[in-house]
């Protein structure tokens, strides 16, 4: 969930690992995350953030950027649950998201 990342998340989790490091553009996925949003809902207090409404949220968009530091299979983080977790910095929220149809992993948008 894309939302996690500008509010508090700073792994995000994925079952591949990755040598990308550097600054990346954040894509709201088309479609609403049930699952994510459920897992933070059950979490807020362990995690340190408050979801709003689901209404709130933007689809099928760049939404900002954030640093990918490094990748680890072992964090800290109440938000890694592995089995691999990119970690992250400096996330910056963009004032109006970016229309973009995304595609699966890393990509260049078409901007």
């Amino acid at each position: 969930m894309a939302w996690a990342i500008f509010n508090g998340k700073d792994v995000e989790n994925r079952t591949w690992s990755t040598k990308v490091r550097g600054r990346v553009k954040i894509q709201a996925s088309k479609k609403f995350d049930r699952e994510h949003y459920e897992f933070i809902w059950l979490n807020e207090n362990r995690l340190g953030c408050q979801l709003p409404p689901r209404s709130e949220f933007v689809h099928g968009a760049i939404i900002g950027e954030v640093d990918i530091i490094d990748c680890v299979d072992k964090h800290d983080s109440p938000w890694f649950t592995g089995p691999y977790g990119f970690v992250l910095a400096n996330p910056v929220l963009y004032a109006e998201p970016i229309p973009c149809k995304g595609r699966l992993g890393f990509f260049a948008p078409a901007l």
